[in-house]
């Protein structure tokens, strides 16, 4: 496992809940080997390793509410206690060490989290997603040849929307940022002002207009903004979670949440965003270092930067090892 004892004791997304059904599924989480399961008590997590005989517990199935072992048949409840074992002899005691080991697990805001200690924090306030009126829609999983870090302030960055994605997230003729602020406040809660965005069609009226992004950071491989349109007083949003695979490769995830009607289908949608997220791919995956310096020195930043800025204090300030510098 990955030995960052913020992010292990943090919740980290696995996959969509949409991907947990009745057969167990192998997820790979910070080098880390997990089977992930449903049974009617809810969603579990552990190490996808049978004590028996080293076999993987995700090759298995759910039967009478247990996870049970491919190889030998043995069961093991939500708990991570072994129940039954075919091959002892009628009356003998199943071994104290016959057990898996668990993982903390929680299915919230259509994905499923692990925290990898087994400690089970507050998982963090997604409001739209539980709002009346506001459609949601889960995108990914994207692979990326990536660490977290660099992903993360990716989505963050808003002076590439100009460049990078020019004709559809902003206009060569209006690559200005506006100066903003950053706010931390004492609830932990850390957010940008609202950075106007000159977008060639924000609403798809094909009419160019300002909208207005607020940034949050909410945990160290979780952030999100808010696209607000003044002039209809509509909100879009998207929270950008990464589950980190191993030193190399990450997962990216999104919720969208719209509090507005439109014609697009879920599929025509995420095809957009896999679109928007195509090009900032080759971007991120070719950026050196490859850790996220947290020494402001060490690259030249902007006024505009100040979100990034504000993440890069944030990682340092908790002590986040893993994909930075």
């Amino acid at each position: 496992m990955i030995k960052d004892k913020v992010l292990v004791e943090d919740w980290l997304v696995a996959c969509p809940a949409s991907e947990v059904s009745e057969k167990p599924i192998q997820v790979m989480l910070m080098e880390e080997r997990l089977v992930i399961f449903r049974t009617s008590e809810g969603v579990h997590a552990f190490k996808d390793l049978c004590i028996h005989r080293g076999a993987a517990l995700s090759l298995g199935e759910v039967k009478n509410e247990c996870l049970v072992c491919p190889y030998h048949a043995w069961e093991f409840d939500s708990n991570g206690d072994c129940v039954a074992i075919p091959q002892l002899p009628e009356g003998r005691a199943i071994p104290k060490k016959a057990k898996a080991i668990k993982y903390a697990c929680i299915e919230k805001y259509g994905l499923i989290w692990v925290n990898l200690a087994g400690n089970e924090p507050e998982i963090f306030p997604f409001p739209e997603y539980e709002a009346e009126g506001y459609r949601n829609i889960i995108w990914g999983p994207q692979e990326v040849n990536a660490k977290p870090p660099r992903i993360i302030e990716n989505f963050l960055d808003v002076g590439h929307l100009a460049v990078v994605h020019e004709g559809s997230l902003g206009t060569n003729s209006h690559r200005e940022i506006a100066d903003y602020q950053m706010n931390w406040e004492e609830n932990g809660r850390i957010y940008s002002d609202e950075i106007p965005i000159f977008q060639p069609d924000p609403d798809g009226t094909g009419d160019a207009k300002y909208v207005y992004y607020t940034y949050e950071i909410i945990r160290p491989f979780t952030v999100r903004f808010t696209k607000k349109d003044k002039e209809t007083d509509q909100y879009f949003t998207i929270l950008l979670t990464i589950r980190p695979v191993d030193e190399q490769t990450s997962i990216a995830y999104g919720i969208m949440s719209f509090s507005y009607g439109t014609s697009n289908s879920d599929e025509e949608i995420i095809a957009y965003q896999n679109a928007i997220f195509a090009q900032d791919k080759p971007v991120v995956e070719n950026q050196k270092p490859e850790e996220l310096p947290l020494d402001l020195q060490v690259e030249l930043s902007l006024v505009c930067d100040r979100v990034s800025i504000a993440y890069r204090q944030y990682l340092h300030q908790l002590g986040v090892q893993f994909g930075t510098a």
